[in-house]
């Protein structure tokens, strides 16, 4: 992960993730609740975006 900003609506950031963390999944291993629901791997690398189903969390591929 490289930086979190906020998004154009400002209420859920933008996780923005390095090629070097692919694939990717959420939760992410580093997170504190890596068990707050089931690991899901989302395409990043197809539209360079992508949200989780499960939280919402939205992940953005920074380079």
């Amino acid at each position: 992960m490289t930086a979190t900003t906020e998004n154009n609506q400002g209420a859920t950031p933008v996780i923005e993730i390095g090629r070097e963390a692919l694939p990717l999944s959420c939760p992410r291993p580093q997170d504190e609740v890596w068990n707050l629901h089931p690991r899901v791997y989302l395409p990043l690398e197809q539209s360079g975006e992508a949200a989780c189903p499960y939280c919402g969390a939205h992940y953005r591929l920074a380079d």
